[in-house]
């Protein structure tokens, strides 16, 4: 059955007094991630400074819908009470005889709602979506028996990937406490191993130093592929794949960079701090100015370097020697004479042992919730 948002949802107008409401929690971007079905906390309404815009209030079990920068697409369930701005919309079925609440939230979390969106936005920097406009969104009406079908296996996939994502964290912070208990903490360096500064662990080919600085338009074909900031992320491997490109005659003016492929890769600029493993496919390829490699000599085991930098310490450090104002970096004078304590080579081999099996275990999980998502994603269709 097709029929028209507005004819099935409603917007919840509840006005909200933030200088006196019995609420406590008021939800900002910080909690409410993109492409996720629920918001599980807020922050605390008691003492905060927050904007005149923010006068609605939500229950729990209402599905919240940020309407301005739609792209990230955040429409989730609130699993609490509290209060959000003019530009959040809150929705509720009219009737749950014909739309179910549990199931609204998929008709949002749906490739056809965010084109719908995208193709009547209004605005020209900051585009954002009318209720007017949203009211008249036609879709295709599941019977009230499939909704609550398909509700119940989505909710009960969507269940087991918190689970795994729970378990993902459980081994970061097994191995984040390993490093602790095994290595110390690297501010302290209690164990009194030996303190090389990260100048005296590279290899004398590789020396510490920006990449690329990239003009103009990048290169979709040919070229040799860069990596640049944005490639760094959770996973911590790097690979070949969606990296831009620039031309063979810019890559060779800055060969010091050019990896071979077995280098760690530290964020310099911007998200200063991000690291990642340079895996076999991107040797040739090279870095922006974003980018340093560091290839490390006989003193040190890049895997364990991966763990040393992204210890506190290693992490405390790089904050606080980010300077700048509209893009922020860390000088390549302080990252060269920065201290890391290096234990003997043995020592460091076997808690990359554990990293690196804590790491597939990780990996095999984020491959089962890629799975789990395309099954939503095929059930939302």
């Amino acid at each position: 059955m097709i029929v028209r948002f507005g004819d099935v949802v409603v917007r919840a107008n509840t006005k909200e007094d933030k200088n006196n409401t019995e609420k406590e929690f008021y939800l900002d971007g910080q909690f409410f991630e993109g492409e996720e079905l629920e918001v599980l906390k807020g922050s605390p309404l008691k003492g905060a400074t927050i904007g005149p815009m923010f006068y609605f209030g939500f229950k729990a079990g209402q599905v919240l819908f940020m309407s301005r920068s739609f792209a990230i697409k955040k429409a989730a369930v609130a699993r609490f009470d509290g209060i959000c701005s003019e530009k959040t919309f809150v929705l509720e079925t009219k009737d749950n005889n014909v739309l179910l609440q549990e199931y609204l939230v998929f008709i949002l979390q749906n490739q056809a709602f965010w084109d719908y969106c995208e193709e009547n936005k209004s605005g020209s920097v900051n585009f954002f979506i009318n209720w007017s406009t949203l009211e008249k969104y036609e879709f295709d009406l599941p019977t009230i028996e499939e909704q609550r079908r398909i509700s119940d296996l989505l909710w009960a996939a969507y269940e087991v990937k918190k689970s795994y994502r729970k378990m993902i964290s459980s081994i970061d912070e097994m191995v984040k406490s390993q490093f602790i208990e095994k290595i110390g903490d690297t501010r302290t360096n209690p164990k009194g191993w030996d303190v090389y500064t990260l100048k005296e662990l590279v290899v004398p080919s590789c020396p510490i130093s920006y990449g690329i600085v990239q003009p103009g338009d990048d290169i979709e074909e040919g070229g040799v592929p860069i990596v640049r900031p944005v490639d760094l992320d959770e996973t911590h491997r790097v690979t070949a794949k969606g990296l831009k490109r620039t031309t063979k005659e810019i890559s060779d003016a800055y060969k010091r960079t050019i990896l071979e492929g077995n280098e760690l890769l530290l964020c310099v600029r911007g998200t200063t701090g991000l690291v990642g493993l340079a895996t076999d496919e991107l040797k040739g390829c090279n870095v922006t100015r974003g980018i340093t490699p560091l290839s490390f000599n006989e003193k040190a085991d890049r895997v364990f370097m991966l763990c040393t930098f992204l210890s506190d310490g290693i992490q405390e450090f790089i904050s606080d020697n980010t300077i700048g104002s509209a893009l922020r970096g860390i000088n390549m004078a302080v990252i060269r004479e920065m201290k890391i304590p290096t234990p003997p080579v043995h020592v460091q081999k076997s808690f990359a042992d554990l990293y690196i099996q804590a790491d597939k275990s990780k990996f095999e999980l984020k491959q089962a919730i890629e799975k789990i998502d395309k099954v939503m994603r095929a059930l939302m269709q």
